[in-house]
């Protein structure tokens, strides 16, 4: 019964990360390193903005208006995976709850 309760909270914690992913495909988060060029020498906050990039002043020595990095969806069938991977009682997955 235990590996059932944890199939479920997989399922439900994959479902809910996958749906706020779905709603953010880029984002701004990322070292300064990652950071691809995306302005101009005195760029403002707001014409990086304009352009659909992101801005962090921060940092020196990296660009303060950058590219924002895709935020790659997690594979498909992972959750069954993740079942699977915890069903000790029927190693073969599904079969006979």
């Amino acid at each position: 019964m235990e590996h059932k309760v944890i199939c479920v909270f997989a399922m439900v914690l994959m479902l809910a990360l996958s749906s706020l992913a779905q709603d953010q495909a880029e984002t701004c988060t990322m070292t300064p390193r990652e950071r691809v060029n995306c302005g101009f020498p005195g760029v403002t906050a707001e014409q990086c903005k304009q352009r659909g990039c992101c801005f962090d002043d921060t940092v020196r020595g990296f660009p303060w208006c950058f590219q924002p990095l895709a935020i790659e969806s997690p594979p498909e069938g992972l959750h069954v995976e993740l079942c699977q991977l915890f069903s000790t009682k029927d190693p073969e997955g599904w079969g006979h709850w």
